[in-house]
């Protein structure tokens, strides 16, 4: 009879196996590069929100912090990464990599804040925070640009060979690599025993700080983690658009984050990438039909879909699929 630690061993080895519809969706993803044209723009705008939504749903879906001022980090990834740009750094990777790294050590510093009380408090705290950091990039408009935004950044080759064109193809290709890399880093986070404890936290602190789980720590560098993967997106925002501005910070950022991860479901990793899918094709669908009432129209869809219900919408398409499939 197999121990207990080698039953869950095997269970996370059995969980870590990439499925088909996994391989599947990124061989689409990646081979959408080599079509002659594409919209390149906007697959480049879904990548940075799934990235920047898989950031939110470490914290949200598997440690259970909710945050409405997650743009904080997104905001200190893009002018670590401008400012470099701005000032004759413009090495992608080195950009990318001050970024996380500023955003991480913001994250790291504000969680001890953010930690303390209730649910309701770390709303708030994690609100001023992001509010906090806006105001003061708008008090030295010297260094950020202030509402002109930060201007002037070049940009350079991503590995020194491929160039940032207007397509946005290349854009598109180093967001999503990005993307792809720091998935599999939270893949193999998320199914660890460190992704367990962050679950078991989440369903009952108490419960686990009795087996012996150390929860303040776990919670800290999750927190970390999570800021570390919102400045990566800030940067790849940056540099892919050679522009950063005050709006980065702003309460809409979070909001729609939160919106994101409602419509693909938080606590699964490819709920953010299904939900920025949708939400993006969505507000540039509804933009084109309807320029001037398109948040209406988001606003009702999410209305029908939370007093629907993700599962009963899926019950509902499989059995549309099944009756045309009828002769």
């Amino acid at each position: 009879m197999a121990s207990p630690p080698s039953v869950a061993a095997e269970g996370l080895a059995r969980r870590a196996r990439w499925r088909w519809p996994e391989v599947l969706f990124w061989a689409v993803a990646f081979g959408v590069l080599f079509l002659p044209s594409g919209k390149f723009l906007i697959l480049n705008e879904i990548a940075i929100l799934a990235l920047f939504a898989l950031s939110l749903d470490l914290i949200l879906g598997y440690a259970g912090i909710v945050s409405l001022g997650h743009a904080a980090f997104l905001g200190a990834g893009a002018y670590t990464a401008g400012l470099l740009a701005k000032h004759g750094f413009g090495d992608p990777l080195l950009g990318l990599a001050a970024a996380v790294g500023v955003a991480a050590l913001l994250g790291f510093v504000t969680s001890f804040l953010v930690l303390r009380g209730s649910d309701l408090t770390r709303l708030m705290v994690t609100l001023g925070v992001a509010l906090v950091l806006g105001e003061i990039a708008n008090a030295f408009p010297r260094i950020s640009g202030g509402a002109d935004g930060l201007q002037g950044m070049v940009v350079g080759k991503v590995l020194g060979i491929f160039e940032f064109d207007l397509f946005g193809r290349t854009a598109y290709a180093y967001s999503l690599a990005v993307l792809f890399v720091l998935l599999v880093v939270a893949r193999l986070v998320v199914l660890s025993p460190f992704g367990l404890s962050l679950m078991a936290i989440r369903r009952n602190p108490l419960r686990a700080a009795a087996l012996g789980v150390p929860v303040h720590r776990r919670l800290v560098a999750v927190y970390t983690l999570a800021a570390a993967y919102a400045g990566a997106a800030g940067a790849l925002l940056a540099q892919t658009t050679a522009f950063v501005s005050l709006d980065i910070f702003e309460f809409h950022r979070s909001a729609d984050l939160l919106l994101v991860l409602i419509i693909g479901g938080a606590g699964w990793l490819y709920g953010g990438i299904a939900g920025a899918v949708i939400y993006k094709l969505l507000q540039d669908g509804l933009a084109s039909l309807t320029p001037q009432y398109w948040q209406f129209w988001i606003g009702l869809f999410l209305v029908v879909f939370v007093m629907v219900g993700r599962e009963r919408m899926s019950a509902g398409l499989r059995g549309l699929l099944l009756k045309a499939r009828r002769p």
